[in-house]
């Protein structure tokens, strides 16, 4: 019985395949709940976290909806409502553009920038964490793997 097997409880054979993709999942669990115990006592989400990070990276340039929504690590639809939930919190400014008033136009504000500066640590600490039971060489095979298991 190899280890996926005994952590799953099964006696199983898992083709090899099966088997990575479900350890992906397992990781991908394992580090998504480690970064939401952080986020949640800053009443953030992990997306909205993202759209936070995508947003500041504009160095103060506006970026419309369809920029943020391409940029996101996770592509989900309900870009609106997060975006919406941060102007609510004052982290995010929505205005139109004076060129075209279809176009809406979205800026991290000043207490975004401040949430994010007061994270960051924590979540760099967090990532660290995460990977520690790795070596940098391990880290950047795994890296290599994982892009290249993920380009098409």
């Amino acid at each position: 019985m190899n280890d996926l097997n005994f952590r799953l409880k099964t006696e199983s054979n898992l083709t090899l395949e099966k088997q990575t993709v479900i350890n992906l999942f397992l990781a991908q669990t394992f580090s998504k709940t480690k970064l939401m115990s952080i986020l949640k006592p800053h009443d953030l989400s992990i997306e909205q976290f993202n759209v936070l990070r995508i947003l500041r990276g504009q160095r103060g340039n506006p970026v419309n909806l369809k920029d943020v929504q391409d940029r996101m690590v996770s592509k989900m639809s309900n870009t609106t409502r997060l975006i919406d939930k941060l102007i609510l919190k004052d982290f995010v400014k929505r205005t139109e553009c004076p060129e075209n008033r279809r176009k809406i136009e979205l800026f991290i504000t000043d207490k975004g920038l401040k949430q994010l500066a007061k994270i960051d640590p924590i979540i760099d600490q967090t990532e660290i964490e995460i990977t520690s039971n790795l070596t940098s060489t391990e880290l950047q095979q795994l890296n290599h793997l994982l892009t290249k298991l993920t380009t098409t």
